[in-house]
C-alpha cells in the first residue's frame, strides 16, 4: 500500500489521521516540523501538510518538493480558508485543500482520490473489500473471493471509480472489447454473479448499485446508500 506522510505540529491531528490511514492499510510517516518533513518527503507516495509549521510552511514544502522534481500528490490541511490563501497553496504545487476543522473520513476519501489519479494505488481497500490490481486477487473480510477473469476486470474497472455511473455499453467497450458481438445482457449476467459472490443483495447493495435508466456503479462508501429501482 502507498506510504502517506502526515505533517502537523498538533499531536492530536497526527494521531487521528494515523488511525484512519492505518485502518486503510497505508504505511504512515509523521513529522511535526518543516525540516523533518523535508527529510521524509522522498520516501512518501503522498503528503498531507499543515500550512503553519515550525521551521518551514506547508506551502514552502510544496514548492520545494516541486522544485526538486518530486511529483507526489500533496494535500494541504489548514485553518486558512480564504480564497487567496487557497490559490496561493494551489499555485505552490498543492493538489487539494481541506480546511480545519475537518472530517477524517473526508481526508481519507480525498487521499484515495489523489492516489487514484496519480496511479499509485496497486491495492484498493473499500470497506472490508480488498482488490489487488497487480495480483488480481479479491478478498472480502479476509476471505478470498474466486472470480473469473471477466468478473475481476468488471469489478476492478468499476471499483477504481467509486460513484461513477457506467452504462452497459461503456462497460462492454471497457471490459470486453469495442467489437464484442454479444448483447448488453452479458453485463447484467456478470453483475448478478459478482453480487452473489460478494454477498451483495441488489435491494440493499454495499458495493454494486443499479443506476436506473443507465447501468451500474460501484457504490461510493462516503455517499448515502442508494436503493436501486
Amino acid at each position: 500500500m502507498p506510504t502517506v506522510l502526515i505533517v502537523d505540529d498538533d499531536p492530536a491531528i497526527l494521531e487521528v489521521l494515523r488511525v484512519y490511514l492505518r485502518a486503510e492499510g497505508h504505511t504512515v510517516l509523521e513529522a511535526q516540523t518543516g525540516p523533518d518533513a523535508w527529510a521524509l518527503l522522498p520516501r512518501a507516495d503522498l503528503a498531507v501538510l499543515d500550512w503553519m509549521l515550525p521551521g518551514m510552511t506547508g506551502v514552502q514544502l510544496a514548492r520545494g518538493a516541486r522544485a526538486a522534481g518530486l511529483s507526489l500528490p500533496i494535500l494541504m490541511l489548514t485553518g486558512r480558508g480564504e480564497e487567496d490563501d487557497k490559490l496561493l497553496g494551489l499555485d505552490g504545487g498543492v493538489d487539494d485543500y481541506v480546511v480545519k476543522p475537518f472530517s477524517p473520513r473526508e481526508v481519507t476519501a480525498r487521499i484515495r482520490a489523489l492516489l487514484r489519479r496519480a496511479g499509485v494505488h496497486h491495492t484498493l481497500t473499500l470497506g472490508d473489500l480488498t482488490i489487488n490490481l497487480r495480483a488480481r486477487d479479491v478478498h472480502l473480510a479476509g476471505v478470498r473471493v474466486e472470480l473469473s477473469k471477466l468478473e475481476f476486470d468488471l469489478l476492478s474497472t468499476m471499483a477504481q471509480h467509486p460513484g461513477m455511473a457506467w452504462s452497459r455499453e461503456r462497460l462492454l467497450e471497457r471490459v470486453w472489447r469495442p467489437d464484442f458481438p454479444g448483447t448488453e445482457r452479458v453485463v447484467d449476467v456478470h453483475i448478478t454473479a459478482l453480487r452473489r459472490k460478494l454477498g451483495d443483495p441488489p435491494d440493499a447493495p454495499r458495493f454494486l448499485e443499479t443506476v436506473r435508466g443507465v447501468g451500474y456503479r460501484f457504490r461510493d462508501e462516503d455517499a448515502p446508500r442508494a436503493i436501486p429501482g
